[in-house]
């Protein structure tokens, strides 16, 4: 399932929600008791996790980013592993930001790849033992939280701040990946990200329990001029109007979207859709640098979509980097 039910972000008590809480209670203990494994694998160096509590985009991969960014100004040399979502490889597959195709590894780990050495792998364990032969002396796990494959040495949740966790609810009745005390009992810091309210009660009990509490926003990068014409903008990410809303955000004129579910694959139809209605409205096409790594190889009117359309890209950055700065040097072993 890659399109949240529209319940799980209400807080009210909805019929469907109701009706799913008995699945939701075994899943929910089904995860917990996953969770509460010893790891299986400790790397020979620091492991650094960053991840959500529930389903959806949170904005896990430009945290890693930034945080690969502080630990090379503090002298790392850090490198990234994922899963490889939305990709055919099981791994572990060390992933080439160039010769690489999202079909295989992913959209995510090929923008971590254009930044450092980057491993996916459905066993965690095993990937990290690859990725540890590139040289690397950290390890940023782009997402991973829940799961018990591999020691970690800090863990980082990012929150929307907009989303927050929904209605509170473990799937299928709510967002949430496993029930939350467990959850928060093992993240050493929250990063809420943008300037919404919708997290404020669960930074509250994340506060109460002793987490750091990080403050964190995504920016434009670049000074590409994004209010020289109108915009169609488009999006297959967990939450595409945050696209949205960015672009509105610096006074950019966005006359018409279209969003698609996380991960989407484009098909030749949806690329003549979107070029057709770009062309009768003369609208600049826009979307994020994740769908714009899909579409990368591709053929036909996939590449000429690629070619017409502008990714906006952004950086993550924190209120508070010195705090963010000082966890990651105490990792130095």
């Amino acid at each position: 399932m890659r399109s949240a039910p529209a319940f799980w972000w209400r807080r009210d008590h909805s019929a469907a929600a109701l009706a799913l809480m008995p699945i939701a209670g075994l899943w929910g203990a089904s995860s917990a008791r996953r969770m509460s494994r010893r790891p299986e694998f400790t790397a020979p160096v620091p492991v650094v996790c960053v991840g959500n509590f529930v389903v959806g985009g949170a904005g896990k991969t430009p945290t890693a980013l930034a945080l690969a960014r502080i630990a090379a100004g503090s002298g790392f040399t850090p490198g990234f592993l994922a899963s490889g979502y939305g990709g055919e490889a099981t791994g572990p597959h060390r992933v080439g930001a160039v010769t690489d195709k999202a079909a295989l590894v992913g959209d995510e780990p090929l923008l971590l790849a254009a930044v450092g050495p980057t491993v996916i792998g459905r066993d965690r364990a095993a990937a990290a033992k690859v990725l540890c032969e590139t040289g690397i002396d950290l390890i940023i796990m782009d997402d991973g939280f829940q799961n018990p494959g591999l020691a970690k040495d800090l863990s980082f949740v990012v929150v929307d701040s907009d989303a927050g966790i929904g209605n509170g609810r473990v799937i299928p009745a709510g967002p949430l990946r496993a029930p939350l005390d467990p959850q928060i009992r093992r993240a050493d810091a929250l990063i809420v990200v943008g300037e919404g309210t919708a997290a404020d009660p669960l930074v509250r009990s994340a506060a109460r329990a002793g987490r750091v509490i990080l403050r964190a926003r995504l920016t434009p990068a670049g000074d590409k001029d994004w209010r020289a014409k109108p915009i169609l903008a488009f999006a297959g990410i967990g939450r595409p109007e945050k696209l949205y809303q960015s672009l509105a955000a610096i006074g950019a004129p966005v006359g018409k979207t279209m969003s698609y579910p996380d991960h989407y694959r484009y098909t030749e139809a949806d690329a003549e859709r979107l070029m057709a209605h770009a062309d009768a409205a003369e609208l600049r096409l826009v979307t994020t640098e994740k769908d714009i790594a899909r579409l990368a190889g591709e053929t036909g009117a996939l590449a000429r979509l690629r070619e017409r359309a502008e990714a906006f890209p952004v950086v993550l950055e924190f209120d508070n980097t010195g705090a963010v700065t000082a966890m990651i040097a105490g990792l130095a072993r």
